[in-house]
């Protein structure tokens, strides 16, 4: 392939004039927000767009962290930092708070956006597996009008996602609060890209585990819901012996890639341990307990 000595920069001031761009453009055009992935993939010559057309003049419009009528709206160009010092989130969204405090580093946080995670559909990003967890879908926007796709549903490959060229994600929403939640993560160095990581949700009554839900990342092709887990998980009253019972389901769910972060063997491993502590601190603020304890120490 050959690699263009230049690109066009274009600057949108609305969502539809970046709408309009990109279908002006046609699919070799990129958006660019926070930067932090697509700079360094154009810099090892790993993407090769001939436009790049800037939204960060949408801020007004597409970065904002609320709860409206009991659901989570996290705007497009909501940053890092922004998710990791909303209040609601801290308060009810606990595994979000959690998955930010292992993302890269300050400077990240502070530029990188939440729609940036999700288009650039990296198989070990943390926050998709935590959206995954929370029963998230996005919106994305076209000529055609406004669609929505589950979390889970939105990337179909390393880096590739359902997002179509001429349509640019807006926002991501979470439908109702777990009453306790929780992600665990394993990396190689502060700031790495997971070995492997997962994010629990859970609504609880009293006594039983009225429903769950597991987001994985860093052990498949793409982020991964450990459905099996969850039913093992549904109707049970909680206790260690039903976490290790899901744990080894979810172990045998992902697939994960043999790489520098470790065997596939080793990353089963990691996701037996995470499950169990990932449970056992989400029932644990479920009942109204604040003790913090992640993967690492953090």
């Amino acid at each position: 392939m050959q690699v263009p000595a230049q690109f066009d920069y274009e600057v949108a001031t609305s969502v539809e004039e970046a709408i309009e761009l990109l279908q002006r453009h046609g699919p070799e055009a990129r958006l660019l927000a926070g930067g932090h992935s697509l700079i360094p993939m154009m810099k090892l010559r790993l993407a090769f767009p001939e436009v790049l057309i800037d939204i960060h003049e949408l801020d007004g419009d597409l970065r904002f962290v609320r709860e409206d009528d009991g659901t989570l709206r996290v705007g497009a160009l909501a940053r890092h930092k922004d998710l990791l010092e909303s209040p609601v989130v801290r308060e009810r969204y606990t595994l979000l708070a959690d998955a930010e405090k292992f993302i890269a580093d300050p400077l990240v946080r502070n530029m990188g956006t939440v729609g940036g995670s999700f288009a650039h559909a990296d198989p070990s990003e943390d926050l998709p597996a935590a959206f995954v967890a929370l029963g998230a879908e996005v919106v994305v926007r076209g000529p055609n009008g406004e669609r929505t796709i589950a979390v889970e549903d939105l990337a179909t490959g390393p880096f590739e996602t359902a997002i179509e060229p001429d349509e640019i994600l807006t926002e991501a929403r979470v439908p109702r609060a777990p009453h306790g939640s929780s992600y665990f993560k394993v990396e190689r160095r502060a700031g790495d890209y997971a070995s492997a990581a997962l994010g629990v949700a859970l609504w609880m009554n009293e006594e039983e585990i009225e429903d769950a839900r597991i987001g994985m990342c860093g052990v498949g092709s793409t982020t991964l819901r450990a459905r099996e887990a969850e039913e093992v998980l549904r109707g049970q009253k909680p206790d260690e012996e039903l976490y290790k019972r899901a744990a080894e389901r979810a172990a045998q769910e992902c697939d994960p890639p043999d790489d520098a972060r470790g065997t596939p063997e080793y990353k089963r491993d990691l996701v037996r341990v995470l499950v169990v502590r990932a449970m056992e601190q989400a029932v644990s603020r479920a009942r109204g307990g604040t003790e913090d304890r992640t993967a690492d120490g953090r």
